[in-house]
């Protein structure tokens, strides 16, 4: 009888209109999730990145962006790190070559970087950790590493040349994970290349967990790393013991009502452990809903970028409801995380580490939504509406006016409009010099725009970062 081979699944694909995977998505998970590389040309065909260098430099100064700059000596094989937040001074005086910064959690920081976050919904949301962005000048790298989660490397901007060691998915072979010990990262000791490839703008690596890898910048580029969260089983034991511990009653006891006289009274027997594991039992480590709940509040919390905390007094509700009739919405805080599960009857909502017990159709809408408007406000429940004014009391969703952006993005970079409505002041001809750029009287008021002059003679500069300097 002739045995069947079994094809082994290519290791580089082109994207295709409307199969950005290049494939199916649950081909791609049952074939390459957790268990292949996979690097797809054109993930994101034409793509242009949001951020630019000096972007991600202005957010590596900001005390809750956690930041690292790592440099690399060739002549010594010697690696430093610097961690932030630093000062925008820092940035002009670095080479052109041989180092890298690197910002996370940018996600919560830029809209348009968090707006991709929905490319990736055919895995569940609530695996999705951050999006954290590297710069790196030419010849700039973190070194030979491994990732101990799924992370999707999208190219950016510029060049960057990926080395991987499949081995493990071409022959079963693991690879050696032992690290150096004369470096502050965990480096690799060995790093055996399988595939080599240089990735272009929109050119996306997928890489599972453990798979030894390493990046250079051909160019200076950027690298957008879309990481998973994946707790250890360590944190997950010991939250969860914290939380039976801490809801567990005095009443709870080893007990042995049925106690025989022992053969050797040193000796902790079988029947003995049997109680041990009936005293643990009492507490319900295995009910599936209150371990359900547990873990809805645990990595809605695990490793969250910061805490949201409330910003004055609470609203009233029907503050909050004229605003959104009135045109305002409910915008999620960006470090808000929202995830839900079915319970046994309804469903639970969890934000950052809370618990709502709602419909399932409150709690999918919810969940969803990084904004409520009017219209969504008034399709929820008056359950959903109380668990909606909570989160707003706690801060994790705002009254935003949406007008007030538009607004905003009409005005000319240089220009600012001078609300006049309520008094006009009488102006001197003198006053009115060439920074003056248009005067409009209305019915109710004067809009006078003026045009201001940003430049500065003086040696202080605060020119945008230049990452070729």
């Amino acid at each position: 009888m002739a045995v069947r081979k079994t094809k082994t699944p290519v290791i580089e694909v082109q994207a295709r209109p409307g199969l950005p995977l290049g494939m199916p998505a649950a081909t791609f998970l049952r074939d390459y999730w957790q268990k292949r590389p996979l690097l797809i040309r054109q993930a994101f065909s034409d793509f242009e990145t949001p951020v630019q260098p000096e972007d991600l430099a202005g957010l590596a100064c900001e005390e809750t962006a956690p930041a690292r700059v790592i440099s690399h000596d060739r002549a010594t094989d010697g690696w430093t790190v610097r961690t932030g937040p630093f000062q925008e001074e820092d940035f002009p005086g670095m080479p052109d070559h041989d180092w890298t910064l690197l910002v996370q959690d940018v996600d919560k920081w830029d809209p348009d970087v968090r707006a991709l976050i929905q490319h990736f919904d055919f895995l569940p949301r609530w695996r999705m950790d951050d999006v954290m962005i590297s710069f790196a000048a030419t010849g700039g790298s973190v070194g030979a590493h491994v990732d101990q989660y799924d992370v999707f490397l999208l190219q950016a901007y510029g060049h960057r040349r990926w080395q991987i060691d499949a081995s493990e998915s071409i022959n079963g072979k693991r690879p050696p994970l032992d690290f150096r010990d004369d470096v502050d990262i965990k480096l690799l000791k060995r790093f055996k290349v399988t595939h080599d490839w240089v990735l272009a703008p929109g050119d996306m690596l997928y890489l599972p967990p453990n798979v030894p890898h390493n990046g250079v910048a051909e160019d200076p580029c950027l690298t957008f790393s879309f990481g998973m969260r994946a707790p250890a089983a360590a944190e997950l034991i010991s939250d969860y013991l914290d939380t039976l511990i801490m809801d567990a009653s005095e009443d709870i006891r080893y007990h042995d009502p049925d106690l025989k006289v022992p053969e050797d009274p040193n000796e902790i027997d079988t029947v003995a452990m049997n109680r041990v594991v009936a005293a643990l039992n009492a507490i319900r480590m295995n009910d599936p809903d209150r371990l359900g709940d547990w873990f809805g509040r645990f990595i809605t919390t695990y490793r969250a970028a910061g805490e949201v905390t409330a910003n004055g007094e609470p609203l009233p509700p029907e503050e909050i409801e004229s605003a959104l009739a009135g045109g305002f919405v409910l915008g999620r805080h960006p470090w808000a995380r929202l995830a839900w599960r079915r319970a046994s009857r309804g469903a639970s909502l969890y934000c950052s580490g809370l618990e709502f017990a709602l419909s399932v159709k409150d709690a999918q809408a919810l969940a969803a939504l990084e904004q409520l408007d009017a219209g969504t406000y008034g399709k929820l429940s008056a359950k959903g509406r109380v668990a909606v004014q909570d989160l707003v009391a706690g801060g994790y969703y705002q009254l935003i006016d949406p007008s007030a952006f538009d607004e905003e993005d009409d005005i000319e970079e240089g220009y600012e409009i001078v609300d006049a409505t309520e008094t006009v002041e009488v102006l001197e001809d003198a006053d009115l010099e060439a920074d003056v750029h248009e005067v409009t009287i209305h019915e109710d008021g004067v809009e006078v725009i003026v045009e201001f002059d940003d430049s500065d003679d003086s040696d202080d500069s605060d020119d945008a970062y230049e990452p070729q300097r």
